[in-house]
């Protein structure tokens, strides 16, 4: 701890103290806690950033996209895996312990009302954004979009939704349709949306509600397919941006927007699906660009440089690699699945960590992963109630071990030297893991 900021363990242990209210809905407590506190998100330009899968990669590469341009960037994430300074970075690196001090602070203690964990770390990280005087702030939303706290953002320069797949089913509703109205609450009246690929009832259903808000202008992905070419996306039509392999066999992505020249680069983060995110990427930095026009020349070292820790992030743990992915809902799986496809050692050499939130699609996620290992080791992750080992054992067969570094320990034994070990299913897991491989001392589980 920094001796600028005695404090912060107490004020963290009274954040984490807010924790089991859980996620509580609604706007109202975090616009009268900002009001308090001189409405710090109103001094901020702003991205705002929703979508089932895949948010969180397109703000990493906004974020790095807009530093590469010289701006001074602000990056609001959940959850985090290690420390809780993760979820606030400014010039792509979590706060210090004296700025995270000074912004807990001013949650927990100016404000009228309680705040939970998730409100209270919002307003904490608008005060550090305009604290650090960030010129640019990419804030990705927790759950939904409409009442989500982050969607106090009146007038963001640009909104966008990345994906909808079926998550959160019982508070965003039991259809794409439902889901998709939720997110689109972040739209605003004048706002540019850029929408990642879409089944066709969740785009009706933003469509809709872009019309009835007049939100736009609006830039669509194009869905991608697997092993698309150069060729088959030469130009983009009015309003679609247009992604792909710059070759069938390169690993560079092309990148086509309306009225404007192909991007080819080699993208920072790995899988076939970031090609999508890079395209939503591009649409929001094109936007960006319109008032900081060196936005759109950094876009090649922006996408090259970006990093997303814990999304298939490779660590050496000596006798094999290990593999962590935050795959946490079936959407999630089969992206991951792709990658094993395409870029893994085959099923023989490698062994699978998993472990999910019951609460999540794990049996179907488990359906589509076990196949692409021969061994299966099961742990129990931290935070809220797990998926039970003895109902992922009868799925597929696996070691039911229970501690996640065991487990992991027990992978790459099995897994042996040049295998591969995947840990993957939450990503509660992920974070516990990676920070035992990289000697990170965690701050306590938080599954918000």
């Amino acid at each position: 701890m920094s001796p600028a900021a005695p404090r912060l363990p107490a004020l963290l242990e009274a954040l984490g103290q807010r924790a089991p209210r859980g996620m509580v809905l609604g706007l109202d407590r975090v616009r009268e806690a900002l009001a308090a506190l001189g409405d710090p998100h109103a001094d901020v330009a702003a991205v705002h950033v929703a979508g089932t899968n895949g948010k969180g990669s397109v703000c990493a590469m906004v974020e790095s996209i807009a530093r590469a341009a010289g701006l001074r960037t602000g990056l609001y994430t959940s959850p985090h895996l290690s420390r809780f300074a993760e979820r606030i970075r400014v010039d792509g690196e979590p706060i210090d312990d004296a700025a995270l001090e000074r912004a807990l602070s001013a949650a927990l203690e100016r404000v009228p009302a309680p705040l939970t964990f998730f409100e209270a770390l919002t307003v904490a990280a608008f005060v550090a954004f305009r604290d650090a005087g960030v010129d640019l702030a990419i804030v990705e939303v927790g759950l939904g979009g409409r009442l989500d706290a982050t969607n106090v953002l009146a007038a963001p320069l640009c909104t966008a939704i990345t994906s909808i797949a079926f998550d959160h089913v019982a508070l965003l509703g039991p259809t794409l349709a439902d889901i998709a109205r939720e997110k689109a609450g972040i739209l605003k009246p004048g706002a540019p949306v850029v929408l990642g690929p879409l089944d066709p009832e969740a785009d009706a259903a933003i469509e809709a509600a872009a019309l009835a808000i007049s939100a736009g202008p609006r830039l669509r992905v194009a869905r991608a397919e697997r092993g698309g070419s150069a060729g088959e996306i030469a130009v983009g039509r009015a309003g679609e941006i247009a992604v792909g392999r710059a070759e069938p066999s390169a690993r560079a992505t092309r990148v086509v927007g309306p009225g404007r020249p192909a991007l080819e680069v080699e993208l920072g983060l790995r899988g076939a699906h970031q090609a999508e995110n890079a395209g939503v990427a591009c649409g929001i930095a094109w936007q960006l660009a319109g008032r900081w026009p060196e936005v759109e020349r950094a876009l090649p070292a922006g996408l090259a440089a970006a990093r997303w820790p814990g999304r298939l992030e490779r660590i050496d743990a000596g006798a094999a690699q290990v593999l962590l992915d935050c795959a946490h809902n079936p959407h999630g799986a089969r992206a991951l699945a792709a990658w094993l496809d395409e870029e893994g050692p085959g099923a023989a050499r490698t062994a699978l960590v998993f472990g999910a939130m019951a609460d999540k699609g794990w049996g179907e996620m488990l359906q589509t992963l076990a196949p692409r290992t021969q061994r299966r080791l099961y742990a129990t992750p931290q935070g809220r109630a797990a998926a039970p080992l003895d109902a992922l054992q009868a799925i597929a067969p696996g070691e039911p071990i229970g501690d996640p570094r065991a487990a992991v320990a027990r992978a790459i034994e099995v897994a042996g030297p040049g295998g591969l070990v995947v840990v993957t299913g939450s990503i509660y897991l992920v974070g516990e893991v990676r920070s035992a491989l990289l000697g990170i001392a965690p701050d306590p589980v938080v599954a918000l």
